[in-house]
């Protein structure tokens, strides 16, 4: 039991011995953790005393780079800001007034909003404050009546003026209590219509006209093709309708009309460049309205709580009134003139129109930007063009043709034109020295015919003539208009013509019987070459002065056509007076006789100069077919050459020169289209002799010479002879010229030896026989020797003689061609005031009266309704003539 007993202690002694080692050991672990812990506690107490400082610094680094770059940020939006308001309203839309001026935007870039101040942010630029405006919206002024409230307006304004092209603006100012003292600056540009003022009890009006503005822009403008005038101008760089800002300053009550037409002006306004800038008004809320709430130091842009802005200050007066001078001084000189490149077809395209119904081409670009075009066919026929010297005639004129030109061929279009001023612009179209190119449709080219009314005359007879051959062939192919004669005789050539006569009034000026002829051609081919497709375009400066349509109703309403250049009279209809108010380089264009409702109005390109014109004449040039000559140029300042008349070089020497009919003598250039020369045929018929009167020395010798040269040039050497007898020392040098170049053939005569000379043909007319070579005496001053032919030879004097021979020579082919200082010394010469003049078959007549040539000599009574001018003469052949031709004597030989 003792054992056991002991074993028991021992057993426990032992396991009380190990649980007490067991509890020193953990009591040691217990302890180390203890310290473990106290001294990550201490640590722990000593890192959390040094978080509070930590935590600051890291926050203030945030902090600090937080602000930095939201500074940064505002800086940057800032300077974005800027940018997009210098792209939004660049130039003088938001430059400061110190470095200010006018920068009109391109068509192609709308002016829109404008600057009023500035947006402060602190740390950043000054961000410009723009309010819309043109082609935007309206602005609307509220709050108080301060000098910031004046400030806006100019601003709003003088940007708006300054960033628009010159007249693209225009203001209407109602001031009623200030009577427009608050736009006083603008005044400038009333001048040119750029600014009205509305007067007290006047809104109603003028709201009334902004809606009738609106409606006629929606409904002819923009037409359901465009949604705004912005729209438009991007969409085709045309801005066809200027900008209308109304500025409403104050006054009474409105009236429930007036409401109704102000509401209706905000809503639709904008679309139509229609604008109100509004002040002691209120205006309805509209998304196109932009209020500006001005009060005593707060500033603000949308009301109450809007943006806050710092106003800019006011501009300059001076800066105010000299941009309106400028505006207004620029729109008085009116807009450059578009290229005349904008009239013509593309090169692949030229000369593939038609011209059997009509010939259409555009003259210029109307408002809306769409070109207008002309119309020649049935209707209009025929068009009458008028404008006061240098409102651009004559650039319409080279407009028209050019766009007619290049669109049809030669075969499809002929031009004649005729210009009564002084000046020689259409002489491009013909061949020159300068430049060899002509334009291939030019048929006709007459400058410089202000004293030669005879040629007008003489193409309207051509024109007439023309007509009378298609109405013939029309009738022979049972047709009555040209496009049905072009349709069953396609072989034929009808093209339409067009005949331009310049300053026509010239030509029916006075009483006398070109004026009355004249007047009843053009009336004949205003009536019938409708049909025929002969079309007159005539221009003048006015028609007031033309006593020749004077009870002639029937030709002027011919002209249903009519273009009206600025501030032209009586072209267009009574009461229609568009032309009065035209800008340079524009036109009225009317085919409805000059009623109101006809009226369009276009813009011409500048066509007229040499260099704009030259490109375009030789394209066609090249063109040109085979076949085609140069036109005819008549200069009536210009003197013709024998050696370069047709009918002279077809002459040449014959068996029988002139055949039949006699040889001929051309005396000068016919005053007609084809440049005829004027001729007398000298056979073997009684009378047939020619008598030049008049004192002008040099004309008369150039018809002698030029009668003596061209009858030489039908005769073989030696087979004619030539008398030449010269009784004036100033005729000497002429005579003895021809007398030289006659060589072998002509004989020399003076004072005195002529008596000879005249017995001796008298007295080879007795012979028997008729003689084998003709015998030309060319007296110059004939009269001269009076004195010496008064005097015997023989049985008769020398005047006896020379009647024998102008009676019997002739028929014996001595023929006398002799000029006589006066008529009353040819009738001395002749045998006295009452002798007969009949062996006086031919006359040409310079510096002599019509009333001195008598019935004697022309048919009827008081003689021919002639008026001498220097180079001219009267020609008449009683054998052909009814009535005299009227020539220029060919120049004397160098």
């Amino acid at each position: 039991m003792a054992d056991r007993r002991a074993q028991l202690v021992g057993r426990v002694r032992g396991l009380l011995s190990e649980a007490l080692g067991s509890a020193r050991g953990r009591l040691s672990a217990a302890r180390g953790e203890l310290d473990a812990g106290q001294d990550r506690l201490a640590r722990v107490r000593r890192a959390a005393a040094t978080v509070p400082q930590r935590v600051g610094t890291e926050r203030d680094r945030r902090l600090a780079e937080i602000d930095s770059r939201y500074t940064a940020r505002i800086a940057e939006l800032a300077r974005l800001a800027a940018a997009a308001a210098e792209r939004e309203a660049p130039g003088a839309a938001s430059a400061d007034w110190a470095r200010w001026t006018p920068t009109p935007a391109g068509r192609a870039e709308p002016p829109g909003a404008v600057r009023i101040g500035t947006v402060r942010i602190p740390g950043a630029e000054p961000v410009p404050a723009l309010v819309p405006l043109l082609d935007a919206g309206h602005v609307h002024l509220s709050g108080d009546h301060s000098p910031g409230g004046d400030a806006v307006v100019s601003a709003l304004l003088l940007r708006s003026i300054g960033r628009a092209e010159p007249g693209t603006v225009r203001l209407i100012g109602y001031d009623p209590e200030h009577l427009g003292g608050g736009l006083a600056g603008f005044a400038p540009l009333g001048t040119a219509g750029l600014l009205t003022f509305v007067g007290p009890g006047g809104l109603a009006r003028l709201l009334d006209d902004l809606v009738e503005q609106i409606r006629r822009i929606n409904e002819t403008v923009l037409a359901g093709e465009h949604s705004s005038l912005r729209e438009l101008a991007l969409a085709t760089g045309r801005r066809p309708e200027p900008w209308r800002v109304a500025v409403l300053l104050g006054g009474d009550e409105l009236s429930r009309h007036e409401r109704g037409q102000l509401d209706r002006v905000v809503r639709t306004g904008a679309a139509c460049g229609v604008h109100l800038v509004v002040r002691g008004i209120p205006l309805p809320d509209d998304p196109t309205v932009q209020r500006v709430l001005v009060a005593p130091g707060d500033v603000r842009i949308g009301g109450p709580t809007g943006l806050p802005v710092r106003l800019d200050p006011p501009p300059p007066a001076p800066l105010v009134t000299e941009t309106c001078r400028q505006v207004a001084g620029t729109v008085a000189a009116g807009p450059a003139p578009t290229p005349f490149t904008e009239l013509l077809p593309p090169p692949e395209q030229m000369w593939k129109e038609d011209s059997s119904t009509a010939l259409v081409a555009p003259i210029g670009e109307g408002p809306s930007g769409r070109p207008v075009l002309l119309t020649l066919g049935d209707y209009p026929p025929h068009a009458l063009i008028g404008g006061p010297s240098g409102t651009g005639k004559t650039n319409l004129i080279f407009a028209w043709i050019g766009a007619l030109a290049s669109r049809y061929s030669p075969a499809e279009l002929e031009f004649y034109l005729l210009d009564f001023k002084e000046g020689v612009s259409f002489a491009r179209f013909a061949q020159g020295r300068r430049d060899p190119s002509w334009l291939p449709h030019m048929r006709l080219v007459g400058i410089n015919v202000n004293t030669d009314r005879e040629f007008g005359l003489a193409l309207l007879r051509f024109l007439a003539e023309e007509l009378r051959r298609r109405a013939d062939a029309a009738k022979q192919h049972e047709v009555t208009k040209l496009s049905e004669l072009r349709a069953v005789d396609p072989t034929g050539h009808w093209p339409r013509i067009v005949a331009v006569v310049d300053e026509f009034q010239m030509l029916l000026a006075g009483r006398d019987v070109v004026a009355r002829e004249a007047a009843d051609l053009l009336e004949d081919l205003a009536r019938r070459g409708r049909s025929q497709g002969i079309h007159l375009v005539l221009a003048s400066q006015d028609v007031r002065g033309i006593e020749a349509l004077w009870g002639r109703p029937a030709l002027v309403a011919q002209f249903t056509l009519r273009i009206a250049l600025p501030k032209a009279l009586r072209i267009l209809a009574e009461r229609n007076d568009a032309a009065q108010s035209l800008p340079r380089h524009h036109a009225v264009i009317n085919a409805e006789s000059g009623m109101v409702e006809g009226n369009q109005v276009a813009r011409i390109p500048s066509a007229s100069e040499w260099e704009t014109w030259s490109e375009l004449q030789h394209r066609l040039w090249r063109m040109r077919p085979p076949d085609a000559a140069p036109a005819r140029l008549f200069d009536g300042d210009a003197i013709p050459r024998l050696a370069d008349a047709p009918d002279h070089r077809a002459l040449t020497p014959a068996r029988q020169p002139g055949g039949p009919r006699g040889p001929v003598a051309l005396l000068g250039e016919i005053i007609d289209v084809q440049a005829r020369s004027a001729a007398l045929r000298l056979p073997r018929a009684p009378g047939r002799n020619l008598a030049v009167l008049g004192t002008r020395v040099d004309e008369a010798c150039a018809v002698l010479d030029a009668a003596g040269r061209s009858l030489a040039r039908q005769h073989e050497p030696g087979s004619a002879r030539f008398s030449i007898a010269c009784l004036d020392p100033d005729a000497d040098h002429a005579a003895r010229t021809l007398y030289s170049d006659l060589a072998d053939d002509a004989a020399w005569y003076d004072e005195e030896t002529v008596p000879e000379l005249m017995a001796e043909t008298a007295e080879a007319l007795t012979a028997p026989g008729t003689p084998a070579t003709p015998h030309y005496l060319l007296l110059y001053a004939v009269d001269a020797a009076a004195g010496r032919l008064g005097a015997r030879v023989g049985r008769r004097t020398g005047l006896e003689h020379l009647r024998q021979i102008l009676h019997d020579g002739p028929e014996r082919r001595t023929h006398v061609l002799a000029w006589w200082r006066g008529v009353a010394r040819m009738r001395i010469d002749l045998g006295g005031p009452a002798s007969r003049t009949d062996q006086i078959g031919a006359w040409v007549a310079l510096d002599v009266q019509g009333g001195e040539l008598g019935s004697s000599l022309y048919p009827g009574t008081g003689g021919p309704d002639w008026y001498p001018r220097p180079w001219r003469g009267l020609f008449f052949d009683r054998a052909v003539h009814r009535t005299g031709q009227t020539i220029i004597p060919y120049g004397l030989p160098r």
